[in-house]
């Protein structure tokens, strides 16, 4: 298993800390538990942006339907 490294802040960290003084859980619990709800999404989302610029400066087509 990897270890990442982050900066996150101060806000971020002080409802992770009443998360976690509630139930008890690990910050490595919650932050694993956020990428796994949105890491797909955030996928989705950038991957969709990344083909929209490439169309907007030529670089591919827009394929829309059947050929």
């Amino acid at each position: 298993m990897q270890q990442v490294n982050v900066r996150i802040d101060d806000t971020l960290i002080s409802r992770l800390e009443r998360l976690i003084k509630r139930t008890g859980r690990t910050k490595s619990f919650y932050v694993k538990e956020a990428l796994k709800e949105h890491l797909e999404d955030l996928e989705d989302i950038y991957i969709a942006k990344q083909r929209l610029d490439d169309v907007c400066d030529g670089k591919q087509r827009l394929f829309l339907g059947k050929p």
